[in-house]
């Protein structure tokens, strides 16, 4: 019998779109996982939320894993550098018998501790990250400076073997700098597609609307994320706004800072078909995506992806997607699935949702080309990629 190969990942703390992709790996690989902090099972208060947040999905099931010390004073992980520090990774990474070792990014004080001591380890290291290089561009000089040397003349050259890019904008990132193609692996940003997939065909949808208190005769426009600044929501309140239709609801699903505000909006403009949900769990959130005539990221700065593109893409519901936001390259094909729009443009945004929602055809055809692409970007696919790379990696 073959034997697993071993790999340590180090990352900030339990995710609830990483786990189910760490108990699918565990099956394939020998997986343990070394978390900086347990914010995020103890129910302690989101940053971006705002609230008290505490997931209704395992998150630590199904796979091996170790909580560090962080000596940090800080409650929450917001990707600050002194969010996390547990100088205890460095006799982790030196005791480690692991054949690859994983870190997640460069954020956090920790991983720069990961990855010096994989490299004094002499361990493989393989980095994973998510910037997307049409956000990158416009980053000040300045920094783009900083992190041609810090990056590009050292971490990149010296430090990682290999490197984790999670869709086109994130491998010409890496590409950016000076990252040839031997050292970059594929690694879709994935959620767990049979989750969704089973919730699309389980929830019932009659009287769905009611049991979620929403119209039963109008066409939804849903948003799921965080009131916060990098998702935008003021750019989909002014073009709801602009839509000036009555025959048209917005259920934007989240919570967030930016919450008492956009109330003043709602209430300055006397928006009468708007509902601010607050926080929504993972088990309730499908029947959102259910209902959804169309779906919208107007993100900006910050979003480097955007996973509840993926969510709805599972319930084929049309796409507006900012072209800002990292998934955009990847998953919207234009005109096929959904149309991307520049990002602050709510006169385009305004007429594209207005396309969306007077053609009643676009739902069913939409849909069927989004279940087609989003197969691509699953945990099992994501999981196999990883442990085909890793075997690769070790006969070399």
């Amino acid at each position: 019998m073959n034997k697993k190969p071993k790999v340590d990942w180090f990352i900030s703390h339990p995710i609830q779109y990483f786990s189910p992709l760490f108990a699918r790996l565990a099956k394939v690989i020998d997986l343990h996982i070394y978390y900086y902090s347990d914010v995020s099972v103890k129910g302690k208060v989101d940053y971006e939320f705002g609230t008290k947040v505490k997931w209704d999905i395992p998150l630590l099931e199904g796979y091996g894993h170790t909580f560090l010390k962080n000596w940090s004073k800080r409650q929450s992980m917001h990707s600050r550098f002194g969010d996390a520090f547990n100088p205890s990774v460095i006799r982790k990474v030196f005791r480690s018998d692991a054949d690859v070792i994983i870190v997640n990014g460069w954020s956090y004080a920790s991983d720069w501790l990961v990855m010096l001591a994989a490299k004094l380890a002499g361990k493989k290291l393989w980095l994973r990250a998510e910037t997307p290089m049409n956000q990158e561009v416009r980053k000040s000089k300045k920094l783009r400076f900083i992190k041609e040397l810090l990056l590009g003349k050292i971490l990149f050259r010296y430090f990682a073997t290999k490197f984790m890019y999670i869709g086109t904008q994130s491998r010409k990132f890496f590409e950016h700098y000076k990252v040839n193609s031997e050292r970059l692996v594929f690694t879709p940003y994935a959620i767990n597609n049979d989750y969704f997939q089973k919730a699309y065909w389980d929830i019932p949808e009659a009287n769905l609307r009611k049991t979620l208190g929403l119209p039963g005769d109008k066409k939804i426009i849903l948003y799921s994320g965080k009131y916060i600044e990098k998702k935008r929501p003021f750019d989909l309140l002014e073009a709801f706004r602009r839509l000036n239709n009555d025959d048209y609801y917005l259920v934007m699903v989240g919570e967030g800072k930016l919450r008492s505000e956009m109330e003043s909006f709602i209430k300055q403009n006397k928006l009468k078909n708007v509902k601010l949900t607050g926080f929504v769990n993972q088990g309730d959130i499908p029947a959102y995506y259910k209902i959804a005539n169309v779906f919208v990221m107007c993100s900006g700065m910050g979003e480097t992806w955007g996973l509840s593109v993926n969510e709805a893409m599972i319930f084929g519901t049309p796409l507006l997607v900012s072209e800002t936001s990292g998934c955009s390259a990847d998953l919207v094909k234009e005109g096929y699935n959904g149309f991307v729009f520049p990002e602050g443009d709510v006169d385009a945004l305004r007429d594209r949702l207005l396309a969306l929602l007077e053609e009643d055809g676009f739902r069913m055809e939409f849909g069927l080309v989004s279940r087609r692409v989003i197969k691509d970007f699953s945990i099992d696919s994501l999981a196999a990629r990883i442990k085909l790379a890793v075997d690769k990696e070790l006969k070399n």
